[in-house]
């Protein structure tokens, strides 16, 4: 239909994109309300208010949505959001520095942790796996990690 956008939703169920209100751009000077959702096999396609035309749907390409934190549902035990990850410090069991947490990715096969050493060079792909990662403490801005061979060999 005229005026239909595709959203890329990172939300647990992507069709409830809608219902957590008015979402904004990176610079929250404008507000983007969606109407109505419908999901494909491909897409979540959505219809914005005030977006009548196809011109009007062109005019956001490229757009990154956000929300505001409040906005989001309370954590559950063992969840965390990707941004409260990002920043940690990692840290080995006996609490010894071992880098900086730069990333969380999905590549298919599960959640990685992306970790710049503390001692630089390049970032590691961790597991992101009670085993591999087996505390995360937010309060206290860390992440313990049983490090991966390619950190005990240096």
């Amino acid at each position: 239909m005229k005026g239909e956008v595709r959203l890329r939703s990172y939300t647990q169920d992507p069709a409830e994109i809608a219902a957590y209100g008015p979402l904004q751009d990176e610079t929250g000077a404008k507000l983007i309300e969606i109407e109505h959702v419908r999901v494909t096999p491909k897409a979540v396609i959505a219809r914005v208010k005030g977006v009548t035309t196809r011109e009007g749907a062109e005019a956001l390409n490229g757009t990154k949505l956000y929300l505001a934190r409040a906005a989001l549902p309370a954590r559950e035990e063992g969840e965390w959001y990707v941004a409260d990850l990002i920043g940690l410090d990692a840290v080995d069991t006996s609490g010894a520095p071992l880098g900086t947490v730069v990333g969380v990715h999905n590549f298919g096969a599960g959640d990685l942790v992306e970790v710049a050493p503390a001692n630089g060079g390049e970032t590691l792909l961790v597991p992101f796996t009670e085993a591999a990662v087996p505390e995360v403490d937010i309060e206290n801005g860390r992440l313990v990690l049983v490090p991966p061979e390619e950190l005990d060999e240096d």
